[in-house]
């Protein structure tokens, strides 16, 4: 009997284990960026696993009304870092679009490009981005080791310019693991 008991409760604390690793969430708090380095919070963005992808849900404040681009990038970083012209210029050390496969491609959160390429981040009236958007090619396992990356301007998802339309970097956050 003693043997069935620790049974059931070893089987008991797999099942909440992976529940809970099914509705695992991650708070990555926001930052506005400058080329002199990392700026006041902007609050946070949610990430949780779902089955169709990873769903990203803002609670941001301070931001201009309008439509902006929204990616993962490569380094846990958002220090500014020299370009290649050799200027400062805010966040550069989070790298590029996170792209493992290197397509070297912007083809948006749905083609066969960057894994980086979110759907747009929308900033209502008053300031607050707060819509949530699904990348359906990413999930929690991406995440560790990355950071995400407002940039100003909306996005083309396109190779041309060579920011994929996405502008100067605005506003990161670093994803802990």
């Amino acid at each position: 009997m003693r043997y069935s008991t620790s049974l059931t409760v070893i089987a008991a604390s797999l099942l909440v284990s992976a529940a809970a690793q099914a509705n695992e969430t991650l708070d990555v708090e926001m930052h506005k960026v400058s080329a002199e380095g990392i700026e006041e919070s902007i609050g946070t963005v949610s990430l949780e696993s779902t089955e169709h992808g990873l769903l990203l849900t803002p609670s941001l404040t301070d931001l201009e009304p309008g439509v902006y681009g929204f990616h993962v990038h490569e380094n846990a970083s958002c220090d500014p870092a020299e370009n290649e012209d050799g200027e400062m210029t805010a966040a550069q050390a989070a790298g590029g679009h996170y792209d493992p496969e290197e397509t070297g491609t912007h083809q948006g959160p749905y083609g066969d490009g960057h894994l980086g390429d979110l759907p747009v981040l929308t900033v209502n009236d008053d300031g607050e981005a707060n819509l949530p958007v699904l990348a359906p090619r990413l999930g929690m396992e991406d995440m560790p080791g990355r950071s995400l990356m407002i940039h100003e301007g909306g996005d083309t998802y396109s190779d041309e310019p060579h920011l994929g339309g996405g502008g100067g970097r605005m506003a990161c956050g670093v994803v802990e693991s």
